[in-house]
Formats: structure tokens, C-alpha cells, sequence
């Protein structure tokens, strides 16, 4: 008969497997983005692609957040300190992740992004270390470095093609890893405020206060017509929705949905899976041909998540 022990560590197992499907499918959808962007950017501009869809995003999650509060009479209200912070989110997190990302990659090769998002990872475990104090442990740096290897070998042509000193590139890969760090800085700092408010609050409250930042911006860089949509085909329609609903909406739901209960350090692990996923998209949807290389770095990045999923005792 198991003990309570036992049967303490196969809850505690069978909870971190949910959690990491869900940052699983996340990471999919996350996979899927380039792909969407292609289809959009005959009709629209970088800053656009951006920050459109982030939009609709915003507004389709505010009734979702009235819902949930009116749900919670006890929901802390916001405080003008508290909207510094989320200010801070957005502003700091999502604004400088999204348009670091899109701006350095026109500005530089989609295979120096490729390579230089590799750090995203290795970035949100050392801020969490600073910012929540959480241990760097023996196995997490284990599971980031095997992660890491693993990512390195599905990225040889990324790697053979990449420029990193070449001046021309120089201010593209900048923008690039100032977008890795808003990205890691994000995840990062919204772990922190879980304590005083759920997931889908620090969410959306985060992408309220990035709406209205960037929204100028947008405006003066790259004046945005909504007429452009009327030049939409059906699959410029889907990568929209693609880009609204599931990669700035679902995506984070189940991202933060799982963050709540892991440490940044360990979900990080599974922002490895997405160059998975992408090569596999490319496969299935585009006919290409999985290497040997793919196929063993694969394998690597799935070791160093079991690593962390089946013997990380932090939980």
C-alpha cells in the first residue's frame, strides 16, 4: 500500500506535468508566429503586425477581466503604486519585447533573431535569481545548459548563416536582445506580482498600460490605416486572429496559468520547446525535410524537460 509520502510525490509529479503541458502548448503557439507574420506583412508594417493584433487582444480580454472580478468580491483593487507596476510590465516587458524583436529583425537576418532568442532562457533564469531570489540550482542549470546544446544543434544552419559583427547588423542585433530582455524581464517581474493579484489581472492590466504606451508610437512611426484590412485574404484573416487570439491571448493565459505554480527558473525551460515545434510546423505544413541534427537536438531539449519535470523537488 503507498504511503502518504508516496502518494504526496506522485500528485506533486502528475501537477508538474500539467503544468508543463500547458507551457507546451504555449510554447506551440509561440512557435507558430513567424509563420503568421509572413502572411501579414505584404499588407502591413512591422510596427503594425505588432501591435494591431495586440489591440483586439486588449479589448477582448477587458469584459473577460470585469467578469472575474465582478466573480471576486474580495479582488484587491488596483492602487496607484500597483499601476506603476504593471505600467512597468508592460511598458519595460511587453513594448520592449515586442518591438525590440520586430524592429531588430527587419533591421537584422531572421537567423541572427533565431540564435539570439536562445538567450531568453539563460536571461529569466539570472533576473530571477536577482529579483526573486530563486535558487539556481545544480539540476535547473543542468536542464538549461542540456536545453541549450540541444537548441545549438537544430540551429546549425541558423548558426552557418548568422552575422553577428557585421556593422550593418550591429544595431539589429541590439534591438534583438533588448527585445530577449523585455521578454525575460516580463515573465521575470509578473511572477512577482501574482502575490497580490491573479494571472489574468496582472495579464491584462499589463497589456492595458502597454496599449496606451505604444499606441503613440505606432501613430508617429508607422501611421496605421484600418482600411488596410479590406485588402485581407482569407490566410492574412486567419494570421491576424492566429496573432490575436491564441499567440498574445491563449498562449499567456496558459503560460501564466502555470507560472503561478513554478518558479521562473523551471518554466523557462520551456521556451526550448519552441524551435521544436517550429521545425516539426515546418515539416508537416511545408514539406521540409527533419535532419539528423533536428532530430537528436530534439531529443536533447525533451531530456532536459523530463530532467526538470520528473526530479526538480521544489515543489
Amino acid at each position: 500500500m503507498a504511503s502518504a509520502t508516496d502518494t504526496a510525490k506522485q500528485s506533486r509529479k502528475r501537477r508538474m506535468v500539467g503544468y508543463f503541458g500547458l507551457l507546451a502548448l504555449a510554447s506551440l503557439i509561440w512557435s507558430a508566429q513567424g509563420t503568421a507574420v509572413k502572411f501579414l506583412d505584404r499588407q502591413m508594417g512591422p510596427f503594425a503586425i505588432t501591435f494591431a493584433p495586440f489591440y483586439i487582444t486588449t479589448l477582448l480580454f477587458v469584459p473577460l477581466l470585469i467578469r472575474k472580478r465582478r466573480q471576486r468580491p474580495d479582488a484587491v483593487h488596483p492602487t496607484w503604486d500597483d499601476w506603476g507596476k504593471f505600467t512597468l510590465a508592460g511598458v519595460g516587458g511587453q513594448v520592449l519585447a515586442q518591438l525590440g524583436m520586430t524592429w531588430g529583425i527587419s533591421k537584422s537576418l531572421a537567423s541572427n533573431g533565431a540564435v539570439l532568442n536562445l538567450m531568453i532562457p539563460v536571461m529569466t533564469a539570472v533576473l530571477a535569481s536577482f529579483m526573486l531570489r530563486e535558487k539556481l540550482t545544480v539540476l535547473r542549470i543542468a536542464a538549461l545548459a542540456i536545453g541549450l546544446i540541444g537548441v545549438l544543434l537544430m540551429s546549425v544552419q541558423d548558426l552557418r548563416e548568422s552575422s553577428f559583427l557585421e556593422m550593418k547588423y550591429i544595431a539589429g542585433n541590439g534591438l534583438i536582445l533588448v527585445g530577449c530582455f523585455g521578454s525575460s524581464f516580463y515573465n521575470t517581474y509578473c511572477k512577482g506580482l501574482l502575490r497580490r493579484f491573479q494571472e489574468i489581472e496582472i495579464l491584462i492590466f499589463s497589456y492595458i498600460t502597454a496599449s496606451v504606451a505604444s499606441l503613440p508610437l505606432l501613430i508617429w512611426v508607422e501611421p496605421f490605416h484600418w482600411s488596410v484590412f479590406w485588402a485581407f485574404d482569407w490566410k492574412s484573416w486567419a494570421a491576424f486572429a492566429f496573432l490575436a487570439i491564441l499567440m498574445y491571448g491563449a498562449s499567456m493565459l496558459f503560460f501564466f496559468a502555470a507560472l503561478e505554480h513554478l518558479d521562473v527558473t523551471v518554466a523557462s525551460v520551456s521556451l526550448y520547446l519552441v524551435p521544436i515545434f517550429g521545425v516539426l510546423l515546418a515539416t508537416v505544413l511545408l514539406g521540409e525535410r527533419l535532419s539528423t541534427l533536428a532530430m537528436a537536438g530534439s531529443g536533447i531539449v525533451l531530456a532536459a524537460t523530463i530532467l526538470i519535470v520528473k526530479y526538480d523537488t521544489s515543489y
